[in-house]
């Protein structure tokens, strides 16, 4: 097939992805691929105000569809500032294709300056990429962009990322359109597996743990938990692999006295998918049974955080329903023993939360099943949003998993625009916003569904809760804020305030329910105290 510029061949590649939707900035050194995803009918070009953005945008658009999502940037700096939220989309496993632009071939490594260009940008980018590459002729731009999209969608994935010199993306393209073969699904060595089988078929008091691995082997999964009747505990980027309303889903509790309890008392776990994150696992402090079966894509997993009896590298799809077919059911008195835990750990964070607890319920109540709920790393996002505020679906779970703040805004405009027809939410504190305030703009240009929700506390709380808790020094942590009724005004933003529980409701229905965007702010001062202050948990030297 013949192009007559690289945009042409861009904008057919994306469409045989299904990606209706790019993000990014443009620049002299990617014009002609912005200016073809512009001219197409079928796509629609979103210019965010910052590359970083761009990814994260493009990151969530993925995770809400179920697929992945394409940035656009320029290269050098603009390349660097994307290389952050490549970090979070490496870190998640997640599919984005970055296409930056590069300097023309001719100077390509020359170190003379000009204008854009960086040292060894291509080294950058594999450093914080599944895959990376530099399109090196108009012949194989296409082998190129395919390589990279089978690379970021395969499993682990993660982002990959395609440097574009602007001469070969003005030139035209000869593209022989050859598939590019898939790698082989793991198949676990027979004997662990018969061995795991064995070993589950024996339990009575059976647990499962499920991280974003599972969400790929969502029916699988509710397969092997209703035929042993094991309580589900999951990572937060397993939540939703199993909609958390079932009665067995205790959710993301592990480190709770009570999830504790159940891992103690627990005669076999499985763990499907999970990188046992140090937050998830108080620092790697939680106690796992020592009859361990792990099931992972990624045979580097196995055993990593914890021993494993039986490592089973595989696809958990395929897995998943050997096991079950041996399994047997639980003692009756451990499966009553699941639900009642999963009610207990659910009233006690709704407790400990104080007044925020009417936001959670609010939310809740407004949003229909499987929206969206974007999460800044945040309190109320740490405390409640990753735990009690329910997800029924995996593509609803949009957080940033490697722990940055500043990226849920961004993200939370992907996912809208990936699901247009569903409202959106973001839980986002005052000083992650501030982070890339000028998404804030791109809210207003675009106008997708989107409630933001910005608990207001005058800077970064949970830093100010650690700090309270262990040196009694406040430093770094205080912040000027924004009148964001004023800002909201400059953008063109609707805006509404919660000072009191009591509001809550009435002003979650109407931003939900509104068919464009809405700033919410949450005064953390007026509402009061959480009755539990949350600290993270990180481990802090006695000093």
């Amino acid at each position: 097939m013949r192009y007559d510029h690289g945009g042409g061949l861009l904008t057919a590649h994306l469409k045989s992805l299904g990606v209706d939707t790019v993000f990014g900035i443009v620049s002299v050194h990617n014009l002609p691929l912005v200016e073809a995803v512009e001219a197409d009918p079928e796509l629609r070009f979103v210019p965010v105000r910052h590359e970083a953005s761009a990814v994260n945008a493009a990151d969530a658009y993925g995770r809400a569809r179920g697929s992945i999502g394409c940035a656009l940037t320029s290269t050098g700096t603009g390349a660097g500032n994307a290389a952050g939220s490549l970090i979070e989309a490496l870190s998640s496993g997640t599919a984005v294709l970055h296409i930056t632009g590069q300097v023309e071939s001719a100077h390509l490594g020359s170190g003379r300056g000009f204008i854009h260009e960086t040292k060894d940008q291509l080294g950058m980018l594999a450093a914080v990429s599944a895959y990376a590459a530099t399109v090196t002729s108009a012949r194989d731009a296409g082998r190129v962009l395919r390589e990279a999209s089978a690379a970021a969608l395969a499993v682990p994935g993660g982002p990959a990322s395609v440097e574009w010199p602007i001469d070969l993306q003005y030139a035209a393209q000869e593209d022989d359109g050859e598939t590019v073969p898939l790698a082989e699904p793991p198949v676990p060595d027979p004997s662990e597996l018969a061995a795991a089988r064995e070993l589950l078929a024996s339990a009575r008091r059976p647990l499962i743990w499920a991280g974003g691995g599972a969400n790929t082997a969502r029916d699988q999964l509710l397969a092997l938990l209703e035929a042993t009747g094991a309580g589900l505990l999951t990572s937060n980027s397993g939540r939703g692999a199993v909609p958390e309303d079932h009665e067995q889903v205790v959710g993301n509790f592990a480190t709770a006295p009570a999830g504790r309890a159940l891992l103690a008392d627990a005669d076999v776990l499985v763990t499907v998918g999970t990188h046992f994150r140090s937050n998830e696992t108080a620092d790697y402090g939680l106690r796992l049974p020592g009859a361990h079966i792990q099931i992972d894509a990624d045979a580097a997993a196995l055993g990593r955080a914890y021993p494993a009896r039986h490592g089973l590298h595989g696809d958990a799809r395929a897995v998943l329903p050997s096991l079950t077919e041996t399994a047997v059911r639980a003692d009756a008195d451990w499966t009553d023993r699941v639900r009642r835990v999963r009610d207990e750990v659910r009233a006690a964070l709704h407790d400990g939360i104080g007044p925020q607890a009417a936001i959670c319920d609010a939310l809740a109540g407004a949003l229909p099943r499987g929206s969206v709920v974007a999460r800044d790393v945040t309190i109320p996002s740490s405390a409640w949003g990753n735990r009690l505020l329910p997800i029924h679906d995996p593509r609803a779970n949009v957080f940033p998993r490697g722990g940055g703040i500043g990226q849920g805004l961004a993200m939370g405009i992907g996912a809208a625009l990936a699901r247009p027809d569903e409202p959106t939410v973001v839980i986002a504190g005052d000083g992650g916003l501030a982070v890339h305030l000028g998404e804030l703009l791109t809210l207003a240009q675009e106008r997708p569904r989107l409630t933001l929700v910005v608990f207001n506390d005058g800077g970064y709380g949970v830093l100010r809760n650690m700090q309270a808790t262990y040196t009694g020094r406040r430093s770094g942590v205080d912040l000027f804020t924004p009148d964001f009724a004023r800002l909201a005004a400059a953008c063109s933003l609707p805006y509404a305030r919660i000072g009191d529980a009591s509001e809550a409701a009435k002003v979650i229905d109407a931003a939900v329910a509104s068919d464009g965007p809405t700033l919410v702010e949450v005064d953390l001062a007026a509402l009061g105290p959480m009755k539990n202050p949350f600290t993270p948990p990180v481990k802090i030297p006695a000093r």
